[in-house]
């Protein structure tokens, strides 16, 4: 493996260079990945299965080991021990010991991260409640579920109050309340400073809470910066009228817009063509409450960026 001993302060809470990682069969999970995260932002990485994204966050946090990685993690070379110990990690398909309950794997992780027993009995108490497990505390964890085992390790993951949160696929198997609780959560931890890395296939709730966002495609970073800038993209407009608006249909069709549930729906980014339907509706002395653009959504710029119907290589 080869690293770089950087000791100089940066603006990126993780700035990785070059990373690079093959399995056996030469399987080349990672190929020169480039990331970088910038201080108290949540920042998603993205990428269909295959893509390297879970191997990515096992070499931040040293769970194994890459063939090349340089830059630095929390301003220190990757897996600098006082520096993992300022980082909460949340692994994908995590397995806890069945046998015990969720204030004993919470006191145990406290524990293992040198918190003190006096804070340790006070996060444990004050975590469990956040996440919506306080009645669940004394229950072995054998009886949680997917969704319950979800909140259990982020909560774990928060014991030792860090500085970077990293979070593989924090949703998975957690239902549409848990995973909005879950999202308000994380919403709060960047209002407190913390810095918040995210891999997750659900790309509605990343681009929700997300700053930044990377898609990895075959190993590499196929592209990478703010959420708004990649999203900064008007496909069309939506006109929202009061009214029957059946009438002028064909007018509109002519103009390329279609009517559809008492709007208008406009599939182009020329705005002189939205001024054209209004001036039709206006003729018809039809109300016209709002005109929407349509920007493109993360999962479109997902899609843009694989290829509809490619196939991607190497492994997650």
């Amino acid at each position: 493996m080869s690293t770089l001993n950087i000791t100089e302060i940066t603006n990126w809470v993780v700035d990785l260079i070059d990373v690079r990682k093959t399995y056996r069969r030469k399987v080349q999970a990672l190929r020169g990945v480039n990331i970088q995260v910038g201080r108290g932002e949540v920042f998603g990485l993205l990428g269909p299965n295959g893509a390297g994204k879970s191997t990515l966050v096992k070499i931040m946090m040293t769970v194994i080991r890459p063939d090349r990685a340089l830059g630095t993690v929390l301003g220190r070379p990757i897996g600098h021990r006082q520096k993992i110990g300022r980082m909460g990690y949340l692994p994908e398909n995590h397995r806890y010991p069945g046998y015990l309950t969720g204030i004993q794997l919470l006191d145990f992780y406290a524990a293992l991260a040198r918190v003190r027993k006096t804070e340790r009995t006070r996060l444990t108490t004050a975590w469990l409640e956040r996440v919506g497990m306080k009645e669940w505390g004394g229950t072995r964890i054998r009886e949680y579920s997917k969704g319950m085992m979800q909140r259990l390790g982020l909560a774990q993951a928060l014991m030792n109050d860090p500085e970077l949160l990293v979070l593989d696929e924090p949703t998975d198997g957690v239902d549409p309340v848990g995973r909005r609780e879950i999202r308000n959560l994380l919403l709060e931890l960047k209002k407190q400073g913390k810095t918040i890395f995210l891999n997750s296939h659900l790309l509605s709730e990343l681009e929700l809470i997300c700053d930044r966002v990377a898609i990895l495609k075959e190993g590499l970073v196929a592209r990478q910066g703010p959420l708004r800038d990649l999203t900064d993209r008007i496909l069309g407009y939506r006109v929202r009228v009061t009214g029957d608006v059946s009438a002028m249909a064909a007018k509109v069709a002519a103009l390329g817009g279609r009517v559809e549930d008492g709007q208008i729906a406009l599939a182009s980014e020329d705005p002189r063509k939205v001024n054209e339907v209004i001036d039709v509706l206006r003729a018809g002395q039809v109300l016209i409450e709002s005109v929407e653009p349509r920007r493109l959504s993360l999962e479109e710029v997902f899609v843009e960026v694989l290829g509809e119907g490619g196939r991607v290589g190497g492994v997650r």
